[in-house]
């Protein structure tokens, strides 16, 4: 990340409670970090909330980040939460506009990787085109926290073009997922388990609403669904998606994009990759007619350039995803069961 952001001189080297106090420490954190770096005429209004101008209809979303480890291959914890809540914003079909942002920020952390956090959330604020207009900062004792956890919450108005959801979708709808699956995952894995590789995994982590928005725009209804396959990856998803439906879901796995290293990945520490996060994906459930036009736009963009139809949306078998393998195999895909990869968002 090549941003001219050079750290400040201060007379601090890490967070100590004292900087989650609220008082002259909480303000030097503050001026000579968020404030700085950040600024913008909402945010540094410094007020207790912002004031916002939105038009139209509205879309709102807000999560929670608490990945370990903080900094991974392809990204670290201050852009995947910008580009976490930017992504499902998107997925409502609207345009991100303005986020919350806050830390909660374990004593000891050092101010040297606070810093980092804070640079890549600019980076990725500025590729989003959305501005951090209010926050918090908390800090608690050492121990209870890991390093630094952080809430993004955002608004964005939804394209007058945009028709999103489970409602929409009907049978001969295809499924379209828009990169290789289980990156975010695996890089993270990867650096957990000391593995290497003839080059390196790294995260998908990525902001994607200006791709979403190119293809609303160019295909408006004909996009009947957008969900971002996070925790618990493209499995679950297609699961929760027959479900709400009421429909039944067919994929193949020929059709599956995936790294060969990744795929190497997973099937050393024995991982199922439908099952593993990915953070800078998005599977569009299509109308039919429209499903070569748009996954060829969508080819075109440089978060889609592996995109590929996986499946079908199928009147038969409803509330189950069947995968058919390469060999003609069948067998019914389910949730995840349990929590395969901790703290991977």
């Amino acid at each position: 990340m090549q941003l001219n952001c050079p750290m400040p001189k201060l007379d601090f080297d890490v967070i100590t409670l004292g900087h989650g106090s609220g008082g002259s420490l909480t303000n030097k954190l503050l001026d000579s970090g968020v404030f700085d770096i950040l600024s913008n005429p909402i945010l540094n209004e410094r007020h207790d909330g912002a004031f916002l101008e939105l038009n139209g209809k509205t879309a709102f979303s807000t999560d929670s980040f608490l990945v370990s480890p903080i900094f991974f291959p392809g990204g670290n914890i201050g852009e995947l939460a910008v580009n976490g809540t930017v992504n499902d914003l998107a997925m409502c079909g609207a345009i991100p506009k303005y986020l919350s942002l806050s830390f909660i920020i374990e004593e000891g952390l050092k101010m040297t990787e606070f810093w980092e956090v804070l640079v890549s959330i600019k980076h990725a604020c500025e590729q989003a085109g959305v501005q951090v207009v209010t926050g918090d900062t908390k800090v608690v004792e050492k121990g209870k926290g890991d390093k630094i956890f952080i809430n993004t919450s955002g608004v964005g108005t939804v394209h007058p073009k945009a028709n999103i959801g489970v409602n929409n979708i009907k049978a001969g709808d295809k499924i379209i997922v828009s990169g290789n699956i289980a990156s975010h995952g695996m890089a993270i894995m990867s650096v957990r388990e000391g593995l290497e590789f003839e080059s390196q995994i790294e995260s998908d982590t990525n902001n994607l609403n200006h791709s979403i928005i190119n293809l609303i725009e160019n295909f408006g209804s004909a996009i009947h669904l957008l969900t971002d396959p996070t925790r618990g990856g493209v499995a679950t998803v297609l699961k929760e998606m027959a479900i709400s439906a009421n429909l039944g879901i067919d994929i193949f796995h020929k059709d599956l994009p995936i790294d060969e290293q990744v795929a190497s990945a997973c099937e050393l520490l024995g991982l199922d990759p439908l099952y593993v996060a990915n953070e800078g994906l998005f599977l569009a459930v299509v109308a039919e007619e429209q499903a070569d036009a748009i996954l060829t736009e969508l080819q075109k963009d440089t978060n889609g350039t592996n995109a590929k139809i996986i499946g079908t949306v199928v009147e038969d078998h409803p509330k189950q995803v069947i995968m058919e393998s390469g060999i003609g195999g069948k067998r019914v895909i389910s949730m995840l069961p349990g929590e395969q990869l901790p703290r991977i968002c």
